[in-house]
């Protein structure tokens, strides 16, 4: 039995969504003639009290479109520093954008708004870059899984509109939030600029992510998807995987953040064990002690059929997912608890 916890990005297609998959109504989506991306899109925006959506093969080029969309070269954003946008998208900020980043020492990868205020360079000083974006993102990959009090978020976005900055939300957990705190979606489309979605993290689909806004903000954003070679055609194929997804696997990513949390509490009773993060949704990072070789670890859990990732200095990752099942659960519970060090 092999058992992918590195990410929730592992899980395959199921039976059911394949099937709906093969019997999607396709067209050319460059021209905006797919009907199920056209549909897709139209259910997302309005799920978050959107305008606007369009849909993108990563969650990636989703983010790096919206950092395009609201800065110019030579100007700057504002982000937590273990923001993704910064860490984990190929420097991409500033290959296509040509703006640097303001990185915070926030609190598990969260960020406020007094944080962002002392943040903002004075427009009128010519000499440091002109602060015009924040970006934050709701669950952080980095922070564990963390999930934002959106009350932070109203605060955040008055000091957006004092200081006339855009705001930029990195969803691509967004759902596993939304299971969490019951914040109502359409709350979202208030308070952000732009808000991407990903569909193929704890919703379980191959591909795909969107990028939310204002009609007008999307019509710009169709452009630039283009530019970086996003542009799909009979892409309603996969469009249909997304509209399965969000029929049938949000509710169920509770069971996800129930696994996740068992398995800290199993993990905080081994010796070898230092740390485990606090743990909210489907992310749980600990760490081991000094003794303890990390890549060891990795290797002896490997043999028994248990992949997990190292993320450095200590620490380690566990991602649970809709393709990691009860008797897995059962298994991997056990063999932490037998494993000797």
């Amino acid at each position: 039995m092999e058992i992918n916890l590195v990410s929730d990005t592992v899980t395959k297609p199921t039976q059911e969504m394949l099937v709906q998959m093969f019997q999607a109504k396709v067209g050319d989506d460059v021209y905006k003639q797919d009907p199920t991306v056209i549909e897709l899109e139209a259910k997302v925006a309005d799920y978050f009290g959107m305008e606007a959506a369009l849909f993108f093969p990563s969650g990636t080029m989703a983010n790096q479109t919206a950092i395009k969309l609201h800065t110019q070269p030579g100007e700057q954003l504002i982000a937590d520093k273990w923001a993704h946008v910064y860490n984990y998208e190929g420097g991409g900020v500033s290959f296509n954008s040509g703006v640097s980043c303001c990185l915070l020492d926030g609190n598990r990868g969260m960020i406020t708004a007094n944080q962002v205020a002392g943040a903002i360079n004075d427009p009128e000083f010519y000499h440091s870059p002109l602060t015009s974006l924040v970006c934050v993102e709701n669950t952080t990959n980095k922070g564990g899984g963390a999930c934002y009090d959106f009350e932070e978020f109203r605060k955040i976005r008055k000091v957006c509109d004092t200081n006339n900055l855009k705001f930029h939300l990195d969803g691509a957990r967004i759902w596993n939030a939304l299971v969490v705190t019951k914040d109502d979606p359409k709350e979202y489309g208030k308070v952000f600029d732009t808000i991407s979605v990903c569909l193929s993290k704890g919703l379980g689909a191959p591909i795909g992510s969107l990028l939310l806004s204002d009609k007008e903000t999307i019509h710009r954003a169709l452009r630039i998807r283009k530019i970086l070679g996003g542009g799909m055609r009979q892409v309603g194929y996969l469009a249909a995987a997304g509209l399965y997804a969000l029929e049938h696997n949000i509710d169920r990513l509770s069971e996800d953040h129930r696994r996740a949390k068992e398995l800290g509490n199993v993990l905080q009773k081994l010796d070898w064990v230092a740390k485990v993060e606090p743990i909210e949704t489907n992310i749980l990072i600990f760490s081991v002690q000094p003794t303890i070789n990390e890549n060891g670890l990795i290797d002896q859990l490997k043999q028994k059929g248990i992949s997990i990732s190292s993320m450095g200095h200590g620490k380690l990752r566990i991602v649970t997912h809709l393709d990691y099942r009860e008797v897995m659960h059962s298994y991997v519970m056990e063999t932490l608890e037998k494993l000797i060090l």
